[in-house]
């Protein structure tokens, strides 16, 4: 009788799909883009002009909305337009600390008392409404008993329709509080990150000359790495389904050594269901660009333009729910964990991250001469001193136990953090530390010796793809961020510390400038040294090489190499003054976050134990058992004929021998995992990182050369081999 995994392969083979449900030749993009979002063209076109301004000043200038008469006005047009689109309920969608979102329909239909409904939706439902605040993580805030939380409007991230089986839904992007007023979510936290920044920065361009900005936004084009699977295989693998990634798996014996997945032709069920995907990104305006094979067999990317950071943030909690949902039309699934499997690339999550005016200007935009632009200068050392000065709370905005099966290997960023500058911008820093600023390098053209080729400009600086904080060409890009991680976090971070430091050099510029002293006198003399305190950060080598952790060792930066070494700098005095004195998060919400992670890594980590135990006993250990039973027979039956059989019986000895180990590792870590230590959450986290986890991955071992050796035909879990390369 065939198991799952025969099962699964005979059935993925048979299977034909529809690869032909989007048609583009009959459906404009143009047309398509932004067709189910109540974007600014939908209200311009719905709304009463006074309306349309007061809301558009709260979008783009940041003003306060307080007359109810605009919320009734913005509701009622916005629930006539959704129940043109077919739209029969609304929901407030929000962002709880689980890092996915949440949401609660309701019908606009309201009875009469008469026999009949009527479609109603007011300005009250729009601005607020009330979850169950209960049973969503929140680190001690709210008590189990505690239900209230609200919900409100967030008027910056446009309403939209998600079309579903038998109807649609309008979705409202909300913000979720506690009854007592703390942030309960990602969102919260980030626009207030976002406006501590705006404040600061405009400080920076008043003293510029810069009167017309009235806002600065960070901006966000967040890469999404993923992996496609036929779903048939995650269907008969038990710890996929239940935790993400692979607890047993050998190395099969092609992965990615030829180099012949990345930028290959993309398989055709895949770019089905990535241009099915993005269809539907498009229609409620998420900006995707590139499409690409990934490094690793079955990896690869999606990547939009640059949003506003809490746009992009909703966008890309988004486009993973629209990965997952669409992949399984097509028979695929869609892991979206940092490590699914073992000794291949995991997935990461770039977070290209830059400031921008409300006028269009990007402040972290070089310019053809750098060395001139005094004002990049500014911003761009103030980001420099940033991550100098808060390493640490960029490694613990990236801490996850997903994450640390990934940081620090040979395929992502090492948990150290540094800044990679490149060669023009390096060159630049290093004149303005010696108050020397005369040129910028430039990168001229490449000289390929094709004659019919045109000249091809060279960029002033490559590339460095082992730096977690590299500057490439207009922004920096955050590369040590979890492919499964919401972006809110780490933004929070990158935003309030940024925002620190340009209060640290307009403080300082704005005191020289009152005492009569030229700005850009002010600049030169201030910025050099900011950047002798700074460039230890800066590393434009190999972030792979041992070398490097001996080099950041010697110049003290940090190495928190896992997860649950980060953690407590979340309460730490500085971190819990810097959040407070930016009003980003009290220290009352920091308390809450250190507990909800330290509690969230425990329960991943135990969950992967327990479903470790669970495979081996009912799946791996009887299909050894068998296998062994088998081999047993074969030796009995040649030494009755008198044939020479040590080398079965080798065999056979070898088996029982690994077989006993892994019997003994399976008991050593079901007794570690029910094991619950003394102490806080944080104590419960350490004794899993040191005693759990190492056996796991010893049963791991044991498990992964078992199969190696055991019968094909009797091995249980679809193998890497097969998973990774059945298309």
């Amino acid at each position: 009788m065939p198991n799952a995994r025969q099962t699964a392969i005979k059935t993925i083979a048979t299977k034909e799909y529809d690869l032909n449900q989007i048609d583009f030749r009959t459906t404009s993009l143009k047309d398509l883009f932004g067709s189910c979002v109540f974007n600014e063209e939908v209200q311009k076109a719905r709304l009463p002009k006074p309306v349309f301004k007061a809301l558009q000043k709260t979008i783009k200038q940041g003003a306060q909305l307080t007359d109810s008469a605009v919320a009734d006005a913005v509701a009622s047009a916005m629930k006539d337009w959704a129940l043109e689109h077919g739209a029969t309920h609304f929901t407030h969608l929000f962002q709880p600390m689980t890092g996915l979102t949440a949401e609660k329909h309701d019908s606009f239909l309201s009875p009469t008392g008469t026999g009949v409904a009527l479609a109603e939706f007011n300005g009250k439902e729009l601005v607020k409404g009330e979850p169950d605040a209960s049973s969503f993580p929140s680190g001690g805030i709210r008590a189990t008993f505690e239900a209230r939380g609200y919900t409100g409007w967030d008027p910056t991230s446009p309403a939209y329709i998600r079309e579903n089986p038998n109807g649609a839904t309008l979705v409202i992007p909300t913000v979720f509080v506690s009854w007592t007023g703390e942030a309960l979510d990602k969102k919260t936290p980030l626009l207030r990150s976002m406006e501590a920044l705006s404040h600061q920065a405009l400080r920076i361009l008043r003293l510029f000359g810069n009167t017309e900005a009235k806002k600065v936004f960070t901006t966000v084009g967040p890469e999404q790495e993923y992996f496609l699977i036929d779903k048939h295989f995650l269907y008969a693998r038990p710890d996929l389904l239940n935790c993400g990634r692979t607890l047993f798996g050998t190395k099969p014996p092609k992965g990615q050594e030829l180099e012949d997945q990345y930028f290959g032709t993309i398989p055709e069920r895949v770019i089905a269901c990535m241009a099915d995907a993005e269809a539907e990104m498009f229609r409620l305006g998420i900006p995707v660009k590139t499409r690409h094979n990934e490094v690793a067999p079955s990896q690869y990317e999606i990547a939009p333009i640059f949003e506003d950071s809490n746009l992009a943030t909703d966008h890309n909690q988004l486009m993973m729910d629209i990965l997952r949902r669409t992949a399984d039309k097509y028979g695929l699934a869609c892991l979206l964990h940092e490590k699914p499997f073992a000794g291949i690339n995991g997935s990461g999550k770039h977070n290209n991250w830059s400031m921008a005016t409300d006028t269009g200007e990007n402040l972290l935009n070089p310019g053809d001469n750098p060395h001139e632009n005094a004002q990049f200068l500014v911003f761009c050392v103030a980001v420099i001193r940033a991550v100098a000065k808060y390493p640490e709370l960029l490694r613990v905005s990236v801490a996850s136990a997903g994450n640390d099966h990934r940081l620090g290997a040979n395929e992502a960023p090492p948990a150290i953090i540094s800044i990679f500058l490149g060669t023009q911008l390096q060159d630049v820093i290093d004149q303005l530390e010696r108050s020397d600023l005369k040129s910028t390098k430039q990168g001229g053209f490449m000289e390929i010796g094709v004659s019919i080729l045109p000249k091809l400009p060279r960029d002033a600086g490559d590339r460095n793809r082992t730096s977690p904080f590299a500057f490439t060409g207009n922004k920096f890009e955050f590369r040590a961020v979890g492919s499964f991680f919401s972006i809110g976090g780490p933004n929070v971070v990158l935003n309030t510390i940024v925002a620190e430091s340009i209060d640290f050099i307009a403080t300082s510029l704005e005191k020289a400038t009152a005492g009569g002293k030229d700005l850009n006198k002010a600049i030169q003399d201030l910025l050099p040294g900011i950047v002798k305190e700074s460039k230890k950060v800066i590393f434009n080598g190999d972030g792979y090489t041992e070398d490097w952790h001996k080099e950041a060792e010697r110049r003290g930066l940090p190495n928190l190499k896992g997860s649950v070494d980060a953690f407590p700098i979340l309460i730490r005095k500085d971190s819990i003054d810097l959040f407070g004195k930016y009003k980003v998060l009290s220290e009352r919400e920091l308390q809450s976050r250190y507990f909800i992670y330290c509690e969230k890594y425990v329960k991943e980590v135990t969950i992967e134990a327990d479903m470790m135990v669970t495979i081996a006993r009912t799946m791996i250990l009887p299909a050894v058992l068998r296998y062994q039973a088998e081999v047993a027979a074969a030796v009995n039956s040649t030494k009755a004929a008198g044939v020479e059989n040590n080398a079965q019986l080798e065999h056979l000895r070898e088996l029982t021998s690994l077989l006993s180990k892994f019997q003994g590792a399976t008991a050593s870590l079901l007794e570690a995992n029910h094991h619950h230590p003394d102490g806080d959450a944080y104590a419960h986290a350490n004794y899993i990182r040191d005693t759990v986890v190492p056996q796991m991955a010893e049963l791991r071992t044991y498990g992964d050369k078992l199969e190696t050796i055991v019968a094909d035909d009797l091995w249980p879990l679809p193998t890497y081999r097969e998973m990774l390369f059945i298309k």
